[in-house]
């Protein structure tokens, strides 16, 4: 089943969808990533469009499984907003755990249960 998608704009490949397995071969506890690679393209709503319907296929792909998750960090504010604005609740905060120039950040921790699709 594909777990990797590209996004394209204006049929220009501009970044990409994944999908993975936290746990690895066990496939219980399935996390959702995207990346923009271009900086200039961010803080648009391209993160937003294409997110929800991704978590929504990884959902329709792995159909045995209840929950879908996403971690950032806290110095990502665009990412939180991404998790936020794709229906996902806010699941976790570790503290002070990401260590990014010189300044501890904490790990945020959203998902999404089938059941809130």
């Amino acid at each position: 089943m594909p777990t990797a998608a590209v996004v394209c704009l204006d049929d220009r490949p501009i970044g990409m969808l994944s999908g993975y397995f936290e746990d690895g071969a066990l496939g219980k506890w399935l996390e959702a990533g995207i990346v923009i690679y271009d900086a200039t393209l961010w803080g648009q709503g391209i993160g937003t469009e294409v997110f929800r319907p991704w978590l929504e296929h990884l959902l329709t792909v792995y159909p045995e499984l209840p929950h879908v998750g996403f971690t950032t960090w806290s110095g990502n504010l665009g990412m939180m907003r991404l998790g936020e604005r794709s229906g996902m609740q806010l699941e976790g905060r570790i503290s002070k755990v990401r260590y990014w120039q010189g300044e501890y950040y904490d790990s945020i921790k959203y998902g999404l249960l089938r059941t809130e699709i």
